[in-house]
């Protein structure tokens, strides 16, 4: 357990570190998009709990904590008419290892392109696409301590320009001696820069201008500057209530440290009635500061809740959620998944 405790001290005095600096300045940020509607509906205060397919994106560690082989496909209609999609495959191994597969997509759709000259459209359109694809991989060290981690590969295209990079995301979850008490810890997209290029930074240049015998079109390249990724690190408690038979509740808060925003916290809750019927709510960006660069803290916070169905067929079982989340001036955004266990 001390252990445990230092290696979670460390990552959190390193994510404190990185907070403190590069604010509203990061590239790639919808890898910070809430994924699942059973983690978004508790508030996104999911990393102690982590024990679905969706512990691909929330706390790896998770995974190897599975019964049964899981593959998930989630989407949502995201801001402004985009829409973010995620589908992750979550596979047993053994007891004590899994590997899992996950993309994580979030959509832009097209746009007509106008000129100047003809702003009724030119009849081609343009489109943007962000894109993250993890390979992810995660064991029981014992049976109360799991270790997790993923690789990224992230990309981000708008029309004729993209960029990629590199990230690693590290899990651990610890079952503590209490009966039903998890401690998780999570951090996310440690990583290389991300930097645009493409056909349309390449422009004809004068290299002297005052010269008129030279040649005015040497072909040259606008310059684009690079951007970190939104390093994330979490820390949560989770505890779970065997109030009667066939009930039982899970009470979950996360801390959450970002590198481009303030520190804030979620909190969630979770009804389960005989592994069939689940109710959730929660509430997303608790102490949040109001004087975030971008927006006030009531922009895309605020409270969220779900419901999920779930039906076991002996071999397999399948499972429906969904989740309603109100993100103030942003009205309100609802996710959908289907499951399925073998």
């Amino acid at each position: 357990m001390k252990r445990i405790v230092n290696i979670i001290f460390i990552l959190s005095a390193i994510s404190v570190l990185f907070a403190q600096t590069k604010v509203g300045t990061t590239a790639a940020n919808f890898l910070t998009i809430p994924v699942g509607p059973r983690a978004t509906a508790m508030g996104g205060a999911f990393s102690a709990v982590a024990n679905d397919a969706t512990s691909a994106y929330w706390n790896s560690a998770g995974l190897s904590r599975l019964t049964k082989t899981e593959f998930s496909v989630t989407t949502a209609e995201w801001l402004v008419a985009t829409r973010i999609n995620w589908i992750g495959l979550a596979y047993k191994l053994d007891d004590d290892n899994a590997f899992g597969i996950s993309i994580n997509q979030l959509d832009y759709g097209e746009e007509e392109i106008t000129t100047p000259e003809q702003p009724q459209g030119t009849g081609a359109k343009w489109s943007a696409n962000d894109l993250a694809v993890s390979v992810s991989y995660a064991r029981n060290l014992t049976d109360r301590f799991s270790i997790g981690g993923s690789v990224k590969y992230i990309t981000q295209r708008i029309w004729n320009e993209s960029a990629s990079a590199f990230a690693l995301d590290i899990g651990l979850l610890f079952q503590t001696e209490i009966d039903g008490l998890k401690l998780g810890a999570n951090i996310s997209n440690f990583g290389t820069e991300m930097k645009l290029d493409g056909k349309d930074l390449k422009r004809p240049i004068d290299v002297d201008p005052s010269n008129s015998g030279n040649n005015p079109n040497i072909s040259g390249s606008l310059d684009t500057d690079s951007w970190p990724l939104p390093l994330v690190f979490t820390v949560g408690l989770s505890y779970q209530f065997l109030a009667m038979e066939q009930w039982s509740l899970i009470v979950t808060s996360d801390a959450v440290i970002p590198n481009n925003q303030s520190t804030y916290g979620n909190f969630g809750l979770e009804i389960d009635w005989s592994s069939m019927l689940f109710l959730r709510a929660g509430y997303n960006g608790l102490l949040k500061e109001k004087n975030d660069k971008l927006f006030s803290s009531k922009a895309m916070d605020g409270f969220s809740a779900g419901i999920g169905l779930q039906y076991d067929f002996g071999e397999f079982f399948t499972k429906f959620d969904y989740s309603y989340s109100n993100l103030g001036i942003f009205n309100q955004i609802s996710r959908f998944s289907l499951t399925i266990g073998l």
